[in-house]
């Protein structure tokens, strides 16, 4: 079997002030052909569909086509799509005839020129090989489902988790396309949109009402003839045409039972619209204050406002500026992208004092920079790391700046690593004396599960901020809950 394998991810927020373009990709790996599974054999999708595709009985060819991984950022520029869009497509030209294609996407990229990205590459990917060779793909469940999405794939599997576990995805997506491949399974697609969006603090699939309707998900998956149920909560921050909720059934050939299930699962969201919108958020000087009283583990400060994962630049000051007025008791991390403090600190050098207004370089709407004095603590000139959440990851330089019990990281790109240990350690920091750590992000604090004894939700401000009707929306559906009215909605 010759089955085509390409992965093209890029998470857009609409309201960032920031263009993603190729740097974006460059850090964690722009691979093409062979070099991808020599670079990143097992990272993400991928590594679940290379695992599955070892253990067939009939050899497979996996040709490899492109690696761009972005993570999240504004939104994509016309000349980095075109280049993505037109690697992707002659090399799957060059490798034809495949059996099937294998993408990992996902599903919430939007290019100035072009609304639905993932839609968009799907149309390309199915005009080459044709109507009846198999296309599965493994996305985000954060993802926007479109009409050309579900039109030109066989299957879209979102993770089941929030924190996401990519490389079982990519197994569950691989062992679907097998089984079309080997044993005839004919899948069966129905799908409906959810007018609804909600903000990222029910996200979370361990707990609350997210976890009610993924549960939901997972008991129709033990029927017989099920064989995907993929909810799709879209990510916040996307303003797009086809915008809003959404859920995937696939059965083996059936369906009316794929659009009863669909129906059923969007009943069940939108019966539960309210409790998405539930909110445990703290100010973040009640905060700091909270954290402070905890003596012993790790206080994680989630600087939901200020999400590096969800596209925010990373350049929030409302969490140090509460941490240094406070003059905060407890060891506390704090990583901050700001590359012109880093520059001077650079300069400065290790032991010496270190004076200067720190933040809000790229970012001053919602926040304001605040003055540091403190002392070159440790520098790097740049580091490379392998980390098994993700592959490759450049760190970049970075500078470690003692200001009292603040142990601030400044750093120049939006790095994976922000919201990593590794970011620290690599400092000579050890993370098991820290009594509190700010986290950009909203709901990926997984990486310091070890050391975790609380988590506080701070309201910060940001492009990422939970309080939706902050933003202007322009190119979203309406109406949509909770912005407009909507009275006895039903699903199609």
């Amino acid at each position: 079997m010759r089955i085509a394998v390409a992965e093209i991810v890029q998470e857009t927020g609409s309201f960032s002030p920031m263009a993603a373009d190729l740097k974006d990709f460059e850090p964690y790996g722009l691979f093409f052909g062979d070099e991808i599974f020599e670079r990143v054999p097992d990272a993400g999708p991928i590594g679940g569909f290379r695992e599955i595709a070892a253990q067939q009985k009939t050899p497979v060819i996996q040709l490899p086509l492109v690696r761009a991984w972005g993570g999240a950022g504004g939104t994509i520029t016309s000349a980095t799509f075109d280049f993505l869009s037109r690697e992707l497509s002659e090399r799957l030209r060059a490798a034809m005839p495949v059996d099937a294609v294998f993408l990992s996407l996902h599903g919430a990229a939007a290019s100035e020129n072009e609304d639905d990205v993932e839609g968009s590459l799907l149309e390309d990917v199915r005009r080459i090989v044709g109507p009846t060779t198999p296309i599965v793909v493994a996305v985000d469940h954060h993802a926007n489902i479109t009409r050309r999405m579900v039109e030109n794939a066989n299957a879209l599997i979102g993770h089941e988790t929030q924190p996401h576990d990519p490389k079982e995805t990519g197994r569950k997506a691989a062992g679907i396309l097998f089984r079309m491949l080997n044993d005839g399974l004919r899948v069966t697609v129905a799908w409906q949109k959810i007018p609804m969006i909600t903000p990222q603090d029910q996200f979370l699939t361990s707990q609350g009402p997210m976890k009610e309707w993924f549960d939901l998900a997972r008991s129709m998956e033990r029927r017989a003839r099920v064989v995907d149920v993929s909810p799709y909560p879209m990510q916040p921050w996307l303003d797009v045409r086809e915008g809003g909720w959404a859920v995937v059934v696939h059965t083996d050939n059936d369906l009316p039972l794929a659009q009863s299930l669909a129906a059923e699962m969007a009943r069940a969201a939108w019966s539960r619209r309210a409790e998405f919108w539930r909110s445990e958020r703290v100010a973040a000087a009640d905060a700091v204050r909270q954290a402070a009283t905890v003596d012993s583990g790790l206080v994680i400060l989630s600087d939901t406002g200020d999400s590096v994962y969800g596209g925010a630049p990373g350049d929030s000051t409302v969490i140090l500026s509460e941490l240094v007025r406070q003059n905060v008791p407890t060891l506390t991390l704090v990583p901050l992208i700001d590359p012109h403090a880093l520059e001077a600190a650079l300069k400065t050098g290790v032991g010496s004092r270190f004076e200067a207004e720190v933040g809000a370089r790229i970012d001053a709407r919602y926040y304001k920079p605040v003055r540091i004095v403190g002392r070159v603590a440790a520098v790097s000139q740049g580091v490379t790391v392998e980390l098994p959440e993700r592959g490759v990851c450049d760190i970049g330089r970075a500078a470690l700046i003692e200001v009292g019990q603040v142990r601030l990281v400044l750093i120049e790109d939006r790095t994976f690593a922000i919201n990593h240990p590794v970011l620290y350690w690599h400092l000579g920091l050890d993370v098991a004396a820290a009594r509190g750590v700010v986290v950009k992000t909203a709901s990926n604090f997984q990486f310091f599960a070890p050391w975790r004894t609380r988590l506080i939700r701070v309201d910060s401000p940001g492009m990422t901020q939970s309080d939706l009707t902050a933003f202007t929306w322009k190119r979203t559906p309406r109406p949509i809950y909770p912005f407009d009215p909507i009275e006895n909605w039903k699903p199609e």
